[in-house]
């Protein structure tokens, strides 16, 4: 079995229109229940919360627990990288944003085609290793939503490096863009620990459609739709599952499917096959909510909120008004916001997106779904 580790992604907020404003008194009941569950492994990055997911770990975890009782993950900002000169006074920022001396696991963020400007022009590689030597990183790795083939020339070029944090789940574990499977297969064949994300992608498994959840009830009531999800990465070869959660209900969940995933059996995996069949068939958008395209967006477009409304209302099959095509109306009446409709076709996005969304065409279809097919509506 692998461990429980605590991503630090999608915290819990006081308003959520704000992703800095962090509700640091639910976190703290988070990292207790996690710690007394017997895990350790807190996963964060320079540019979760808008800037503020450090910080967060610093508070919740670093000023309340002693330092040899946890472990630290975190990621070299590749998005902002494009000289060498700012690879020092970076790192150097992390580890006071973290507060902390050294990181046991130090990872490039989202080495692939999105990230080349900083990879292709700065030696990372040597840079990390000689972090690693110097006593400020104890593991490092990457972090990759690259192919296979991608993947292999990476690890084969750098023998250094001891992990990868990998993309996996049941949905994306034999799709032929993402290639989880394939992927850690190639991880697995260069020796390298793996390290788990997205194992609910983002949400969609642990929400699946009506008809999905009643092939999975049929064979076990018993069993959480989240379970499946869980017990399906829990029984990998894999170092570390990352599982991110909103409020302390979430993490609990979290804590109780993981300490029982038991292994699947062959008919469980069939049923799983026929489940990703139907999940595919209703997902409009195959959006994680990841956030960097919003980091990016000079409109001020809350992307991943809009993509999560348009794929709920999408999925209940109808043209007209729905709860969440509602929820897109009240967002629209934010001080301060972007619409669909305000996109200017930058593409900015677009190089951000470890899923390759364009996200721009998608835009399009939601402001003419929400803003002239329903509601007809300006700003």
């Amino acid at each position: 079995m692998s461990k429980l580790g605590m991503g630090m992604m999608r915290l819990p907020l006081l308003d959520e229109n704000d992703f800095t404003n962090i509700d640091y008194e639910q976190v703290n009941q988070m990292v207790d229940a996690y710690m007394d569950a017997g895990f350790n492994h807190f996963d964060t990055a320079y540019v979760y919360h808008e800037g503020a997911g450090e910080d967060a770990f610093k508070k919740c975890v670093v000023e309340r627990y002693p330092r040899e009782s946890f472990k630290i993950a975190t990621k070299l900002p590749l998005f902002v990288i494009t000289e060498e000169s700012q690879l020092e006074p970076l790192f150097a920022e992390q580890l006071k944003n973290c507060g902390v001396e050294y990181f046991d696991y130090y990872m490039l963020h989202n080495v692939s085609g999105f990230t080349e400007t900083a990879w292709k022009n700065v030696d990372l590689y040597s840079f990390i290793q000689k972090k690693k030597e110097e006593g400020f990183i104890k593991h490092i790795g990457l972090s990759t939503h690259g192919d296979a083939e991608f993947l292999e020339e990476i690890l084969f070029e750098h023998p250094e490096l001891e992990f990868v944090l990998l993309q996996i789940n049941y949905i994306d574990w034999e799709d032929e863009g993402i290639e989880s499977r394939k992927c850690f297969e190639v991880a697995r064949k260069y020796g390298k620990q793996v390290m788990i994300m997205e194992p609910y992608k983002g949400g969609f498994l642990a929400d699946v459609p009506e008809e999905a959840e009643k092939i999975m009830k049929e064979y076990n009531p018993d069993r959480s739709v989240v379970s499946w999800a869980m017990r399906f990465v829990a029984n990998l070869d894999a170092c570390v599952v990352l599982t991110g959660a909103s409020n302390l209900e979430q993490l609990e969940n979290n804590i109780n499917e993981f300490k029982n995933a038991d292994p699947l059996n062959d008919e469980e995996y069939e049923i799983l096959d026929k489940v990703s069949e139907i999940i595919n068939s209703n997902i409009t958008v195959d959006c994680t909510k990841c956030r960097y395209c919003v980091d990016t967006c000079s409109e001020e477009i809350d992307i991943a909120k809009i993509f999560d409304l348009y794929n709920k209302h999408k999925m209940l099959e109808q043209d007209d008004w729905t709860q969440f095509g509602n929820a897109y109306l009240n967002y629209s009446k934010l001080p301060d916001v972007g619409i669909a409709s305000d996109c200017i076709e930058c593409e900015n996005c677009i190089e951000e997106c470890p899923q390759q969304i364009n996200i721009p065409e998608v835009l399009k279809d939601v402001a003419k779904t929400f803003e002239t097919e329903i509601y007809g509506f300006t700003q």
